[in-house]
């Protein structure tokens, strides 16, 4: 049973980046709803289900050692009753390291539990380079039929 209860997708949210940060695998799985449907995939990763293999993968990246620092950017949310789902960039950077922030593109799904919010799916991938998209020279107006 757990021993948290989040009120809101938000708090769970809040909790789970917290728990990243902190490198606290505890802290973690705490968000974590305990059901064998649970999916979470990585960036570049393959996709684990079951709260077995989410948690052996998060002790692994927690336990790297490395301090990971995350901001968030453009939070797209779509609720319903039951659940709801967080569509987000991730800016990651390791902490001493003066490299850029990586982007990852994240979707974060929620269910309502007799216990508060729960994630069910954590969906990380790299971000798609950006590039700014040339524009044709303009030979005057265009006529579309």
């Amino acid at each position: 049973m757990k021993k948290t209860t989040y009120p809101t997708a938000q708090d769970a949210e809040t909790a789970f980046y917290e728990a990243l940060e902190g490198r606290d695998l505890d802290a973690m799985m705490e968000v974590w709803a305990e059901d064998e449907e649970i999916v979470c995939v990585h960036p570049g990763g393959e996709r684990l289900v079951g709260y077995e293999a989410v948690r052996a993968a998060w002790a692994q990246i927690l336990g790297s050692g490395q301090r990971l620092k995350v901001h968030l950017t453009d939070l797209s949310v779509l609720t319903g009753m039951m659940v709801t789902v967080h569509s987000l960039h991730e800016h990651i950077t390791v902490q001493g390291e003066r490299r850029q922030a990586v982007p990852v593109v994240v979707t974060n799904a929620y269910l309502r539990t007799g216990n508060g919010w729960r994630m069910i799916i954590h969906h990380a991938s790299p971000a798609p380079q950006v590039v700014e998209a040339r524009r044709p020279a303009d030979d005057g107006p265009k006529i579309l039929h």
